[in-house]
């Protein structure tokens, strides 16, 4: 039994307990310790951090203090968007004291990569204070408020003083500032001939780009010979690629083409003001005043009468006026070559034959390839005729040695009455030494290089060369170019090789083959329907194929008789059947069989 002395004191700690729990939360008297500094504000506000009996609150709590981090988390941006770690306390725990420190950075083994901000080429070789203004000089500032444009880091090395903007990198690459990757085709103004080999600064003066102008002149004032009178838009006559001779077609370009002598006048000649404030008048007057000896007359439009070739020369023009068109030789040609009377009043025929019959009988058609000359002919040249072409304009394309053939070899009628054939034998017909044994289609052996070089390949006949057959020469089968009289039996070229005199027939194959006329082969007993045993396996062919036969091996009488008659000292009358007695192996060894009961019998 206790005394209420021995109680007293225990109750007394108690009481003091209960009042200390009043005055604060049961959180604050079981705190592991002392907030860092940054915490220290809320020390005495556990809920800020901590939500009873749940964890899994602590992160949530976390970046609702921490308002950057919670929205790179939720975007999944960042260091932080980037972790696998739902838990802040994995990395960061407090509790250790005003001087703690909750973030501990390893910048040796820090993978950059998970961050917004990947590491590439120079960068990788910087120090992270490079950077990050944290310690010293950057007391307070984060390692997630390091700028992230180049010309943060850069704009003492931006030359062109900020009038391109800060996006560095579409020109410049991070492994060394001086090497650029700008494509200037992408720009207003891309880059074509001369223009590519142009340094930047011949244009970009002063490393000035932004509002460089894109005229021509802007550059080549220099180069303008015409001193501003044709204007600035320079790129109509000359051109990247090479500033002389100018490219301006004046026919293509402009409403009036020059045509003849017009070519040869100078550009001032006509355009005497300058070009773009003026418009040069068209009019032959304008020019022609002086040479007008009709004073105007006839008003100003000299065309009437007069032509570009020669202000002398001629007052039609053909081209214009007519349906015939004046092309090539043609505008060289006289007018009375055509026109039989002087006054132009005939209408002379279009049929290039009316003008060049003479032309047709000197070329040695004489009307044979019919009137229509321009089928091969043109305006610029007659001879040599230049338009035809066999291979495009017909269904027998010429190769080879049929190129170097005249039209006249193989046309040698009417060109347009009497059909040609494409069969080589309308043309090869005295060549074809086989007197059309083979058919029409010489191409099938020979070809257009070479008449006497030919493919023809033995092995798709019904006779394949093996063998020694392969090296024979054509000559030795074939006598003569009657190819098909050749025989295909063995005994046709082999006839003098047949020691057995035909007495094993013309099958010359049945035993020989085409490697080697002495190797032969023949299995009598697996052929044959007579198995060679005894005395008979020792015997010549001959001994009973005796008599010459026409193909096949046969033999009259298969019997014992065939060959034995002379040996039947029984004259027959024991039947043709010797082997009932005698035996293969020797004539003299009998089987003579004595009855003995019904079914019985004994050989002695």
């Amino acid at each position: 039994m206790l005394r209420p002395r021995r109680l007293l004191a225990p109750a007394l700690a108690l009481l003091a307990w209960v009042s200390i729990a009043h005055s604060q939360s049961i959180e604050s008297v079981v705190s592991p310790g002392k907030l860092i500094e940054g915490h220290a504000k809320i020390e005495a506000e556990c809920a800020k951090c901590h939500k009873r009996f749940d964890r899994g609150a602590q992160a949530v709590l976390c970046m609702d203090c921490h308002k950057e981090v919670g929205a790179d988390v939720r975007a999944k941006r960042g260091f932080h968007g980037r972790q696998t770690e739902a838990q802040c306390r994995a990395c960061h725990t407090d509790h250790k004291g005003r001087e703690a420190r909750v973030v501990l950075l390893d910048e040796r083994r820090f993978d950059h990569r998970q961050t917004d901000f990947a590491l590439g080429g120079a960068h990788q070789k910087l120090e992270c204070r490079s950077c990050h203004e944290v310690g010293k000089g950057g007391a307070g500032k984060k390692y997630r408020d390091a700028p992230s444009q180049c010309v943060a880091c850069h704009r003492k090395d931006d030359k062109h003083k900020g009038s391109l903007g800060p996006d560095c990198a579409s020109c410049h690459v991070d492994s060394d500032w001086k090497t650029v990757r700008f494509d200037h085709d992408k720009t207003k103004f891309p880059l074509r001939g001369t223009h590519v080999q142009t340094a930047c600064e011949d244009c970009h003066a002063k490393s000035r780009f932004a509002g460089t102008p894109k005229d021509c002149l802007s550059c080549h004032k220099k180069d303008d010979a015409h001193k501003g009178h044709f204007g600035a838009k320079c790129e109509t006559c000359h051109t990247e690629q090479k500033w002389k001779p100018a490219r301006f077609d004046h026919d293509r370009d402009t409403r009036y083409p020059l045509r003849d002598k017009h070519r040869q006048v100078k550009c001032e000649s006509c355009h005497r003001a300058p070009l773009y404030k003026e418009k040069t008048p068209t009019t032959c007057v304008a020019c022609h005043r002086a040479d007008d000896v009709h004073k105007g007359a006839l008003g100003p439009d000299c065309r009437k009468c007069h032509g570009e070739r020669g202000w002398k020369t001629t007052s039609f023009d053909h081209d214009r006026d007519t349906k015939f068109p004046l092309k090539g030789e043609h505008r060289t040609a006289k007018c009375q070559g055509c026109h039989a009377d002087p006054g132009f009043k005939d209408k002379p025929p279009q049929q290039c034959h009316a003008c060049h019959k003479k032309d047709d009988e000197q070329k040695g058609h004489r009307g044979r390839y019919g009137q229509k000359c321009d089928t091969c002919h043109t305006e610029q040249k007659w001879k040599p005729a230049s338009r035809f072409d066999h291979d495009r304009d017909t269904k027998y394309p010429l190769r080879a040695k049929h190129r170097e053939v005249k039209c006249d070899s193989c046309h040698r009628g009417r060109l347009y009455e009497d059909k040609l054939t494409a069969q080589c034998n309308a043309c090869h017909e005295k060549d074809d030494k086989h007197k059309g044994q083979l058919g029409p289609r010489c191409d099938d052996c020979h070809n257009e290089r070479a008449w006497k070089e030919t493919r023809f390949d033995h092995n798709r006949t019904r006779f394949p060369l093996l063998g020694r057959h392969a090296r024979v020469e054509c000559k030795s089968c074939h006598l003569s170019l009657a190819f098909k009289d050749a025989p295909s039996a063995c005994n046709g070229c082999h006839e003098k090789d047949d020691t057995h005199k035909k007495r094993l027939g013309t099958q010359c194959e049945t035993c020989h083959n085409a490697r080697d006329w002495r190797i032969w082969d023949f299995d009598h007993d697996k052929r044959s329907r007579f198995k060679l045993d005894g005395g008979h396996s020792k015997l010549e062919c001959v001994a009973c194929h005796s008599a010459p036969m026409r193909e096949k091996v046969t033999v009259r009488d298969s019997s014992c008789r065939g060959c034995h008659a002379r040996d039947d000292i029984h004259h027959g009358q024991f039947g043709a059947q010797c082997n009932r007695c005698h035996n293969t192996t020797n004539w003299h060894m009998l089987k003579l069989r004595t009855s003995r009961g019904k079914g019985g019998s004994d050989e002695l």
